[in-house]
């Protein structure tokens, strides 16, 4: 089979999944589809057939087949790929918990613009899991994943600030941090703001 030929297999599939409003999904169809593609090595079929196993959309949940097809498009490079297996990972779900290959993976995945994977990365350098502690680099990974509007790393911007983690400490940039988070309804902002900044 053609990369053309897979491409189309993988795009009808993705078409019934995702682009048909009001109808009933066929999910046999969608499963035969992106099989097809998958197993032909067609990278996003292979994403979006682990995706299938691992949310029970259609088929039985299985974990297992969803960390084998994940990897299958991490080992080619596909971002999201690489963040889920990642977080297998650093969970220790099917393979035994691993924070240092967890952060190999988030790291690749990262550094390709996935912003979960950038916020995941910026935690396990502020506790020091899988890599040497470092308040600095968290404060690297977390900016670029509020850069992309991550509530949670705007909120862990907002805490750096207020201890001083990796940034001269500064309340007026906690502050902006928490308010920029509450206003998207991030309710641990919001209780920062109340409880210290009088709002």
């Amino acid at each position: 089979m053609t990369y053309a030929q897979q491409h189309r297999n993988f795009l009808k599939g993705y078409h019934l999944a995702f682009k048909l409003r009001g109808r009933k999904k066929d999910w046999p169809a969608i499963l035969e589809l992106w099989q097809t593609a998958a197993a032909q090595g067609h990278k996003r079929a292979q994403f979006y057939l682990a995706s299938l196993y691992d949310n029970g959309w259609g088929i039985p949940q299985d974990i297992s087949q969803a960390f084998n097809w994940y990897m299958k498009a991490a080992e080619q490079g596909h971002m999201e790929s690489m963040f889920n297996i990642g977080v297998f990972y650093y969970k220790g779900e099917v393979v035994e918990q691993n924070y240092k290959t967890a952060v190999r993976w988030y790291t690749r995945s990262a550094i390709k613009g996935d912003y979960r994977a950038q916020h995941s990365l910026g935690v396990c350098y502020f506790y020091g899991e899988g890599v040497k502690k470092n308040d600095k680099n968290a404060v690297f990974w977390y900016k670029k994943a509020a850069k992309a509007g991550f509530l949670n790393s705007i909120f862990n911007l907002g805490l750096c600030y207020k201890f001083g983690d990796g940034v001269p400490q500064s309340h007026r940039w906690a502050k902006y941090y928490f308010q920029k988070a509450a206003e998207k309804g991030h309710k641990r902002a919001l209780g920062q703001l109340r409880r210290h900044y009088g709002e």
